[in-house]
């Protein structure tokens, strides 16, 4: 829309201002919510690059628009955007929309403020700590501290953070000069956050020491040991170990008793990153795939993923009760942190983490919560399991269907194997012809909006699939539309 005559904004309009939000807010609910969860509507509308940029008409001009302008500039960016909320949406960690939690973060967002000083955020400051407590009486403790993070990978990197500040506490002045060569050690099935945070911290990615795994992925505990070793022979320090509860490609947990045997005899911080697998802590079922984890230092766990809160909402806990998190971070900034308020200034948190500004994230986590209760959420994990079984028997009983492995989590690897490759598998171009088969389909899947779901290599295994059962509102149906669309789609293959 080319630049026409001025138009005033809506500043000190209120009674404009809220019939744009009404009409806003009927947008998103006809398009987002019946529309995005509807399983007859597609999950994306792909377009080129070059053609969506102008579809949407990006650019940015000195004139501001009306406000039948704007509405249809919003209806447009849903409608050119992946639904996540759709049933047929399987492509990540996270999906599926959860109405309690959508309700707090628009309460979130229209609140606007900084979870820094009990003076400006009074409710969130108590409600985050009172979520904080819950979560880490799953975990196995009754005290301790912290912070929700903006995302899994800085909750992981905050972990390092505290682990060498413990050791070293003079790095936060002195920096890298007061450090020797130091080591950390997580498995090859590690989140890629682990490497990306010691290059970060200044540690560099080669002091992240790679620990071998099992066949189904798992830490082995014997090779952290020689590990260990071999980093104290070489003259660097091992400070950290970080075990994974929930990999992102095949799901699978490492055995955190033995690492934390490990990790007590040798006076290592233990790091569990949950961020995947942590809500299995609200089933009574499945939670022995995290026994041991009330033995970590600190844990990751993003309640946005398995218990639908709604990106982001990632927390960090700690079992330590020395104030670490502040002592490590904390900068008391005067003009924040007045330390003769009115009140206990031990409920100012802000200075608990680096940054300054800080998202509400606890609020819808706290009122889906409210509204399911414990058990709700119990019986929301253990119907992602149940799907996932199921889905795994009902594809074993089709031609052209070939696990990774049996799965013990809701992340389920498989390879579609199309007619022209069944019973070809002595053929020596079958692993790499086969490699070709998932991205084909991923295009074909993504071009229609029927569905998407990832693929990726792993090891010496080519391109599978991995499906990840997640949105509370799947039934058995969708899994039998995942398997009867690939066929569809394959056939010709």
């Amino acid at each position: 829309m080319a630049d026409s005559k001025p138009l005033f904004s809506l500043d000190g309009d209120p009674l404009a201002a809220e019939a744009l939000l009404r009409d806003v807010f009927g947008i998103v609910v006809d398009e987002v919510i019946r529309k995005g969860t509807s399983a007859s509507e597609k999950v994306c509308e792909w377009k080129e690059p070059e053609e969506l940029k102008q579809l949407l008409d990006l650019e940015l001009r000195s004139q501001g628009e009306a406000s039948e302008q704007i509405l249809a500039r919003c209806r447009e960016v849903i409608h050119y955007s992946v639904k996540t909320c759709h049933p047929h949406f399987f492509n990540q960690l996270f999906s599926g929309l959860d109405p309690h939690a959508l309700a707090g973060r628009i309460v979130t967002e229209s609140l606007n403020t900084s979870q820094y000083t009990y003076e400006i955020a009074p409710v969130f400051v108590l409600m985050e700590e009172e979520v904080l407590k819950k979560l880490r009486a799953l975990v196995g403790w009754s005290s301790g501290d912290g912070v929700f993070c903006p995302g899994g990978s800085i909750s992981n990197m905050y972990a390092v953070n505290l682990a060498r500040y413990q050791r070293y506490p003079d790095c936060k002045q002195r920096g890298l000069r007061a450090l020797p060569p130091l080591a950390l050690f997580t498995s090859k099935e590690c989140h890629y956050s682990i490497k990306k945070g010691a290059a970060f911290l200044g540690l560099g990615t080669n002091s992240v020491r790679v620990v071998k795994t099992d066949e189904r992925g798992k830490m082995v505990p014997e090779d952290l040991e020689r590990q260990i070793s071999l980093a104290e022979a070489e003259g660097a320090v091992p400070f950290l170990v970080s075990a994974t509860s929930g990999t992102t490609v095949l799901g699978a947990f490492d055995p955190l008793n033995a690492i934390a045997d490990v990790c007590q005899r040798l006076g290592l911080w233990l790091h569990v990153d949950a961020a995947w697998g942590g809500s299995v802590l609200l089933s009574q079922t499945h939670r022995h795939l995290l026994d041991g984890i009330q033995r970590a230092d600190s844990v990751a766990w993003n309640p946005h993923k398995l218990l639908t809160a709604g990106l982001q909402c990632s927390a960090l806990l700690l079992r330590d009760t020395s104030n670490l998190l502040r002592r490590c971070h904390g900068s008391q900034a005067s003009y924040l942190f007045q330390q003769d308020k009115f009140y206990d200034v031990a409920l100012d948190t802000g200075d608990k983490v680096v940054q300054c500004g800080r998202r509400v994230d606890c609020l819808k986590l706290w009122l889906m919560w409210k509204a399911q209760g414990g058990q709700g959420l119990e019986r929301r994990v253990d119907q992602a399991f149940a799907l996932a079984w199921y889905l795994v028997e009902e594809l074993k009983k089709r031609e052209g269907f070939e696990l990774v492995m049996e799965p013990e989590f809701v992340n389920v690897c498989f390879w579609f194997v199309p007619p022209s490759l069944r019973g070809k598998q002595e053929s020596p171009d079958y692993s790499e012809r086969l490699a070709k088969v998932a991205p084909v389909l991923k295009e074909r899947m993504v071009k229609e909006g029927s569905m998407m779901i990832s693929y990726q290599p792993h090891g010496t295994r080519g391109n599978f699939f991995r499906m990840v059962v997640a949105n509370p509102a799947l039934t058995r149906a969708d899994m039998d539309f995942l398997l009867n669309e690939l066929e569809r789609l394959g056939r010709d293959l």
